[in-house]
C-alpha cells in the first residue's frame, strides 16, 4: 500500500513537472514590446510568438532546457531554464544586432512570409512612395499619368488597375477608394512618406478573415514608426529638375513612455517628357505615442497630402513608328490633375489580461480628386478633342476593434481573434464630364453622390499543436449602396443592400524548424462600384475562391526558399471604361500559377534575392471560345530581385525588374511589350552625414511602362485605329542625396 502511494506521488510529481509553464515579456532597449519575436526551447522544440504587448507563454517546460528568442535585427537571446525562471514572469530585453537571415525562423505562423519583406526594407530602404509596394515579393507597379496618379499594380497574373484586387491599409486606415471616380478600389499611396515606414505585412490570396473588400489577389498593411532614433534633414536632386526635400523631427527626445515626431517632404519634377510635368507633391505627418504602466498604448496621428501635375498622356504606337513624335512626345499634353488627402486616426491597445488584449482604431479621411485625361484624342469630338474630367469630393469615417485571446493547454494552444468594424464613404459630385482645356465642362456623362457603408465582423482561431497549425476563420460583410443621380430632373435616389459570408480554412505543417508545408483555402470578394451595384442585373458582390499549396524551406541558416502552387477563381472581373462612365463586368475568370522566391545571405554583408511568378490567366465565361479567352494585360511571367551589400557605413544595391510580353486584348492580336530594367544605388554614412546616389534604368533601356489596347483617332485621320497606346518608361535617371542626422 505504501509502495503504491509512493508511485502515485511520483507520477503526480512528474505530471506536475510536465504542466510547468514559462511566461514572459520581450522588449527592446527603449522598453517597447517586440511583436512576433520567435520564442522556442532547443530540447523540447516547443515554440511560441510574442503578441502585441510582447507577451509569450510556453507549456511543458523542463528545467535545464535552453530558451532561445530571435527577431530580425536584434541579438539572439539564449537562457538556460532554472527553477527560478518558472516562478515568475521573465522580462527579456533584446539589443540591436546585425541583420542576419538566420534570425528569420520558419514557423507555424499564418503570415511568416512577410518577414522577408522586412529584410528587404532594411537592406534597400525605399526611395519613394511609389516603390513601397514593390517590397511585396512578386508585386510590380507602373505609372502612366505624370507621377501624381496612383500606379497600376501587377500581382499574381492580375493587372489590378489601381487596386481592384488588392487590399491596402496604412496604420489601420484603408487606402482603397470604393466607387471612385476613376476606378473601383483606386489606391493612391503617395501620402505615405517612405522614411516613416517601419513594417510591411502582406499576404497573398483570399485566406485571411480580417481582410475584407478587394482582398482577392492579396493584401498589404503598412505600419509607420512609433518613434525615430534621430532627427534627419535631407535633400535630393536629379535629372529633369527633380528635387526632394524631407525631414523627420523628434519632438520629445528621451521622455519616458512617450514619443512624438513630425515628418514632411516636398517633391518637384519636370519629368522626362517634352512637355513639363510640373509635378508638385507635399506631405506632412505628425504622430504621438503614449505608453502606460499597464502595457496599454494610445497613438494619435494626423497627415496632410497635396499633389498636382501635368501629363503628356498615353501616345499611339503609330505616331512614334512614323517619326511624327518621339517616345516622350504628346498628342494632348493638357492632361493632369490634382489630389489631396487629410488623415486623422486614433489607435488604442488595451491589455485585458496577461494573454489577451483589445486593439481599436478610429479614423477619418478627407479626400479630393480631379483628373483630366484623353485616351481617344479626336474619336468622339473631331473638332475639340475627347478630353474628360473625373472628379470627386470624399469623406470616409471608420473604426475597427479586435479582441485577441490566447489559451494555453497541455497539448495545444488557441490563439483567437474576434473583430467588428464599420466604414462609411460619403462621395459628393462624383462625376465624369467632357471638358475643354481643363476649364470648360461641355457635357456630363455621370454626376451624382455616392453613399456606401460596409459593416463587418470576423473571427479566426489558430489551433497550434506544435508541428500542426489549423486555422479556421469566417467573415461576414454587409453593404449598403446608395446613389443620388444629379443628372435627373427630379431628385432620384437608388439604393441596394447586399451581404456575403466568407469562410476560410488553412492547414500548416512544420515537421521541423527549417521546413513548413501549407494548404490555404478561402473565399474572398471585391464589391462592385455603387453605380453598378444598384443594377439588379449584375453581381453586387462577386466572390473569389482561392487555394494555395506551398512550402517555406531553410536548407541552412543562410538560405530562405519559398514555393507555391495556387489557383484563384473570380465570379466576375471589372473593366473600368474611363471615357464612358461605366464599369464593364467581364465575366468569370480563372488564374493558376506557380511562384518561387529565394533569399540568400552570401556573407554577413552580401545578400541576394529573387522572386518569380508564372501565371495562366483565362476567361472561363460561358460562350467564350478558345483563343478569345485571354485576359487583357494580365502578366504571365514576372521576375524581380537583386544583390545588396551593407556594412556599418556603406550600403549599395543592384536590382532588376522583368515582365514578359503579354496579351493586350482578348485574342492576343495586340501585344503589350515586356521589359527588363535595372537600377542601382549606393550610400555612405559618415558620423552624422549620409551621401548617396541612385540610378534608375541603369542601361537606358527603351521600355513601355503602361500599355493599353485603345481605339483612337487623330485629328487628320478619317478612320479610327485600335492599337497599343503607351506611356514610356523613365530613361537613364540619376539622383544624388545628402542627409544630416542630429
Amino acid at each position: 500500500m505504501k509502495f503504491s502511494f509512493t508511485i502515485c506521488l511520483i507520477i503526480i510529481f512528474k505530471l506536475g513537472l510536465l504542466a510547468q509553464v514559462l511566461e514572459g515579456v520581450v522588449k527592446n532597449q527603449d522598453n517597447e514590446p517586440i511583436i512576433d519575436a520567435y520564442v522556442y526551447l532547443t530540447q523540447s522544440k516547443i515554440h511560441s510568438h510574442t503578441d502585441d504587448i510582447g507577451y509569450f507563454k510556453l507549456n511543458k517546460i523542463d528545467v535545464g532546457d535552453t530558451l532561445v528568442v530571435t527577431y530580425l535585427g536584434y541579438k539572439t537571446i539564449r537562457k538556460v531554464i532554472d527553477p527560478s525562471a518558472l516562478k515568475e514572469s521573465l522580462k527579456l530585453v533584446m539589443v540591436d544586432g546585425k541583420l542576419l537571415l538566420d534570425q528569420v525562423q520558419v514557423t507555424g505562423s499564418m503570415r511568416n512570409a512577410y518577414q522577408i519583406s522586412n529584410i528587404d526594407i532594411q537592406l534597400n530602404p525605399v526611395k519613394s512612395s511609389q516603390e513601397i509596394l514593390q517590397k511585396v515579393p512578386g508585386l510590380i507597379i507602373a505609372q502612366h499619368a505624370g507621377g501624381g496618379k496612383a500606379e497600376q499594380i501587377f500581382l499574381r497574373g492580375f493587372d489590378i488597375d489601381h487596386g481592384t484586387d488588392i487590399a491596402i491599409n496604412v496604420d489601420g486606415m484603408p487606402v482603397n477608394m470604393v466607387s471612385h471616380a476613376h476606378g473601383q478600389g483606386y489606391s493612391d499611396l503617395h501620402f505615405l512618406i517612405p522614411e516613416t515606414v517601419d513594417d510591411i505585412e502582406f499576404g497573398k490570396g483570399t485566406y485571411y478573415a480580417d481582410v475584407g473588400n478587394f482582398g482577392t489577389a492579396g493584401y498589404v498593411n503598412f505600419t509607420t514608426k512609433d518613434k525615430i532614433d534621430k532627427s534627419v534633414l535631407g535633400a535630393e536632386y536629379g535629372r529633369f529638375d527633380t528635387r526632394r526635400l524631407y525631414g523627420l523631427l523628434d519632438l520629445l527626445g528621451n521622455v519616458k513612455n512617450t514619443s512624438a515626431y513630425i515628418a514632411s517632404e516636398y517633391i518637384y519634377s519636370d519629368g522626362p517628357f517634352e512637355s513639363s510635368q510640373n509635378f508638385n507633391r507635399f506631405n506632412i505627418m505628425a504622430k504621438l505615442v503614449k505608453s502606460f504602466e499597464d502595457e496599454s498604448k494610445l497613438t494619435l496621428q494626423a497627415s496632410i497630402f497635396d499633389s498636382k501635375w501635368d501629363a503628356s498622356g498615353q501616345i499611339p504606337q503609330r505616331l512614334v513608328d512614323a517619326g511624327t513624335i518621339s517616345r516622350f512626345g504628346a498628342v494632348d499634353d493638357t492632361e493632369g490633375g490634382f489630389t489631396s488627402r487629410i488623415n486623422l486616426s486614433l489607435n488604442h491597445l488595451k491589455p485585458l489580461g496577461v494573454s489577451n488584449f483589445v486593439k481599436t482604431n478610429v479614423y477619418m479621411v478627407k479626400y479630393d480628386f480631379q483628373l483630366f485625361s484623353n485616351f481617344t484624342f479626336f474619336l468622339e469630338n473631331p473638332e475639340e478633342g475627347d478630353q474628360i474630367m473625373q472628379s470627386e469630393d470624399r469623406t470616409i469615417y471608420g473604426m475597427q476593434s479586435q479582441i485577441f485571446d490566447s489559451r494555453y493547454y497541455e497539448n495545444f494552444t488557441l490563439n483567437s481573434q474576434l473583430g467588428i468594424g464599420l466604414r462609411h464613404d460619403e462621395v459628393e459630385d462624383n462625376q465624369l464630364s467632357s471638358t475643354l482645356n481643363r476649364q470648360f465642362i461641355r457635357d456630363r456623362f455621370s454626376f451624382g453622390d455616392v453613399h456606401e457603408t460596409n459593416m463587418f465582423a470576423f473571427a479566426s482561431t489558430e489551433i497550434d499543436f506544435g508541428q500542426w497549425l489549423i486555422v479556421p476563420g469566417i467573415r461576414f460583410d454587409f453593404f449598403s449602396f446608395e446613389y443620388v443621380d444629379l443628372l435627373q430632373t427630379l431628385y432620384s435616389t437608388r439604393s441596394k443592400n447586399a451581404s456575403i459570408v466568407s469562410p476560410k480554412l488553412n492547414l500548416i505543417y512544420n515537421p521541423n524548424q527549417n521546413l513548413q508545408l501549407y494548404l490555404k483555402t478561402g473565399k474572398g470578394f471585391h464589391a462592385n462600384d455603387t453605380r453598378v451595384a444598384i443594377n439588379d442585373e449584375l453581381k453586387t458582390i462577386p466572390s473569389a475562391y482561392g487555394v494555395d499549396l506551398g512550402s517555406v524551406w531553410k536548407p541552412n541558416s543562410k538560405v530562405w526558399l519559398t514555393a507555391a502552387l495556387w489557383s484563384l477563381y473570380l465570379e466576375q472581373e471589372f473593366v473600368y471604361v474611363g471615357d464612358a462612365a461605366i464599369v464593364e463586368p467581364s465575366g468569370e475568370t480563372q488564374r493558376s500559377g506557380v511562384e518561387v522566391g529565394v533569399r540568400w545571405q552570401l556573407t554577413d554583408n552580401l545578400f541576394f534575392d529573387s522572386d518569380a511568378t508564372y501565371t495562366m490567366a483565362r476567361s472561363i465565361e460561358e460562350g467564350v471560345e478558345s483563343g478569345q479567352d485571354y485576359i487583357p494585360l494580365a502578366p504571365d511571367l514576372t521576375m524581380a530581385g537583386g544583390v545588396s551589400y551593407n556594412t556599418n557605413n556603406w550600403s549599395s544595391a543592384l536590382r532588376y525588374q522583368y515582365i514578359k510580353d503579354r496579351p493586350a486584348n482578348e485574342d492576343n492580336s495586340l501585344v503589350a511589350k515586356g521589359y527588363m530594367v535595372v537600377e542601382a544605388n549606393a550610400n555612405y554614412k559618415f558620423d552624422k552625414l549620409t551621401i548617396g546616389i541612385s540610378i534608375d534604368n541603369l542601361f537606358n533601356t527603351e521600355w513601355n511602362q503602361a500599355q493599353f489596347a485603345t481605339e483612337s483617332r487623330l485629328q487628320n485621320e478619317p478612320m479610327s485605329v485600335e492599337e497599343i497606346h503607351f506611356t514610356p518608361g523613365t530613361p537613364f535617371f540619376v539622383k544624388g542625396r545628402v542627409a544630416f542626422n542630429f
